[in-house]
C-alpha cells in the first residue's frame, strides 16, 4: 500500500487492529537500498503492528537512496558525512511525529527495525530522542557517537529495548563495530539482546526468526 505524501517516501503496511491505535514498526533501510528491501519483512510480522518502510532522503547514482553519503575513495579512506547522518536522524524523528498524526498511530508503541545504515541511524534516533521510540531491532550495525545528541547519556532509556545482531563474517562492517554496542547499552543500563550469526553483510533466516520472536514478545 503507497500512501499520501509526508516529509519521506515510504510503504505501508496496516495494522489488522480497528478497535484502538495500533502500534508501528518503521523499517530504514540500508545505503544503496529503497524501501521496498526491508518491506520483504512484513508478511512475516505481527498483524499488529502498522509496517512503515521509509525511502532514505539522499539520492545515489545510478539508483538507490542513503541516509548520508559514504565516501570510499582509497587515497583520503572511507569516511562518513555525519552531518547529512544528523540531518537525516531529525528527518526520521520528524516523520514519525508526521506518520503517527496521519495514521492514527499510537505514539507510546513506536518500534525501528534497520539494517547497516539504517541501524545506524536507528541507534542515533533511540539514544538521541528515547522519548520517540520504545523497541529498536539494530541489524548489521554500530553505534556512530559522532550523531549522537550532546550530552545524551543523561536521557532517561528506562523504557527502551534493544535487540541487536550481526554477522560474524561481515565484510562491510567489522563485527568488532557491533560488538562495542551491547558495551554501550549496558552502561547506559538499556535492556538489550546482543546475537552473531554465521553469515556476511545480510540476514540469516536464524536472525530473521529471533528478531521476529522478539518483536512479538515486546507488543
Amino acid at each position: 500500500m503507497t500512501t499520501a505524501p509526508l516529509s519521506l517516501e515510504h510503504i505501508l503496511r496496516p495494522s489488522n487492529l480497528t478497535n484502538q491505535k495500533p502500534p508501528v514498526l518503521f523499517l530504514l533501510h540500508g545505503y544503496g537500498s529503497n524501501e521496498e528491501d526491508l518491506f520483504s519483512f512484513a508478511p512475516e510480522l505481527p498483524e499488529e503492528l502498522c509496517v512503515i518502510a521509509v525511502r532514505a532522503p539522499y539520492v545515489l547514482q545510478p539508483y538507490g537512496y542513503a541516509w548520508y553519503a559514504i565516501n570510499f575513495d582509497n587515497e583520503q579512506g572511507k569516511w562518513s558525512d555525519d552531518e547529512q547522518a544528523i540531518a537525516s536522524r531529525d528527518k526520521i524523528v520528524t516523520f514519525i511525529d508526521e506518520a503517527c498524526t496521519a495514521y492514527g498511530l499510537d505514539k507510546n508503541q513506536v518500534n525501528l527495525l534497520g539494517f547497516s545504515q539504517g541501524t545506524i541511524l536507528s541507534y542515533a534516533v533511540a539514544l538521541s530522542y528515547p522519548e520517540k521510540v520504545k523497541n529498536i531491532i539494530a541489524l548489521s550495525g554500530y553505534i556512530n557517537e559522532s550523531i549522537l545528541k550532546n550530552k545524551y547519556q543523561s536521557n532517561d532509556f528506562s523504557h527502551l529495548s534493544f535487540y541487536c545482531s550481526h554477522g560474524n563474517v561481515d565484510q562491510v562492517i567489522p563485527v568488532e563495530w557491533a560488538q562495542k554496542a551491547p558495551e554501550t547499552l549496558k552502561k547506559l543500563n538499556i535492556d538489550h539482546v546482543y546475537e552473531e550469526f554465521p553469515v556476511g553483510h545480510g540476514v540469516a533466516p536464524q536472525n530473521f526468526y529471533a528478531l521476529q520472536k522478539w518483536i512479538k514478545n515486546k507488543l
